[in-house]
């Protein structure tokens, strides 16, 4: 059975830990029941012999899967797009792909409630796991339900084709637990309003469609300073794109990515602009996936 599960950009500026949305630029993975378990990867991560012996994905698959009381033995195929490292939801998309192809391997309709809800097993931040199951742009938050257990509740809406993402990757990654240590032990208030009223306006202008508010609405004062300053070139590429286009320019995650949105008609002139100051950065035009996770035909 076939199956894929797209990139993810998270916090989009103010939206620490809350905001993210889901960019059609996926990982496909095929799954065969076998007599051993065999793996095989193209694409990102096929050089590492480490993905190959010790495979995130593949524990979470038979962990989810023995779950149900299944016990066989499988054969993963792998097609990897997404970079990892490089605050694109590489390992969102190992998690929560591997959840919800265990459901249907063992015979359950998968439910991306409860997928997403297993995901914070593995991952405790929603801003990137919401958005790789669901699609679109997504506010999450996680609350304890009734048993006492975390749970995920979240809001989505769709993005339209008329915007499109150009993502400048650089060639050096970044971590997200170094990212995270750098961040400050104490905020002060003013920062935190800033942010809650600039995540708040920003949740309803994707919402609206209201592009042309991004800009203002994307600010942070929480984390992408001191994040982008491990590779202050980041500075200047977020500087660039906002003088030719972008709508909004963020770290992408914890980086070392930089999101952009732009209208339909302005991504080539971006992405060529971006390519031509960045040489060495890969530059990406994407549109947005509003399907997260999903069976594949074939």
């Amino acid at each position: 059975m076939n199956f894929s599960v797209p990139a993810t950009s998270a916090n989009l500026g103010p939206g620490f830990d809350c905001l993210g949305l889901s960019l059609n630029f996926r990982n496909y993975f095929s799954i065969r029941e076998a007599k051993e378990q065999t793996i095989s990867i193209q694409g990102e991560g096929q050089s590492n012999p480490h993905f190959m012996q010790d495979n995130t994905f593949v524990k979470i698959f038979m962990q989810t899967y023995k779950r149900f009381g299944e016990n066989s033995k499988f054969s993963f195929s792998f097609r990897n797009n997404i970079p990892i490292s490089r605050g694109m939801g590489s390992s969102s998309a190992v998690i929560i792909g591997a959840i919800f192809s265990a459901f249907k391997m063992a015979g359950h309709v998968p439910s991306k409630k409860e997928v997403l809800n297993i995901a914070l097993n593995y991952e405790n931040h929603p801003d990137n796991i919401t958005p790789a199951t669901m699609g679109g742009f997504n506010a999450s938050v996680v609350k304890k339900n009734k048993a006492g257990k975390s749970i995920v509740a979240s809001l989505r809406c769709s993005i339209p084709n008329n915007v499109k993402s150009v993502m400048v990757i650089p060639e050096q990654p970044m971590s997200t637990k170094k990212s995270r240590n750098v961040l400050p032990s104490n905020y002060d208030i003013k920062d935190c309003v800033f942010n809650i009223s600039h995540s708040s306006a920003l949740s309803l202008a994707f919402g609206m469609q209201r592009w042309d508010l991004l800009r203002e609405f994307s600010l942070d004062r929480l984390h992408e300073h001191s994040r982008m300053s491990i590779f202050p070139i980041l500075f200047q590429v977020k500087k660039i794109a906002l003088h030719n286009g972008a709508l909004m320019s963020t770290l992408s995650g914890s980086g070392s990515s930089i999101f952009n949105l732009c209208y339909e008609d302005d991504a080539k002139y971006l992405a060529k602009k971006m390519f031509a100051k960045f040489p060495k950065f890969k530059v990406l035009i994407l549109d947005f996936d509003n399907d997260g996770v999903k069976i594949e035909k074939g």
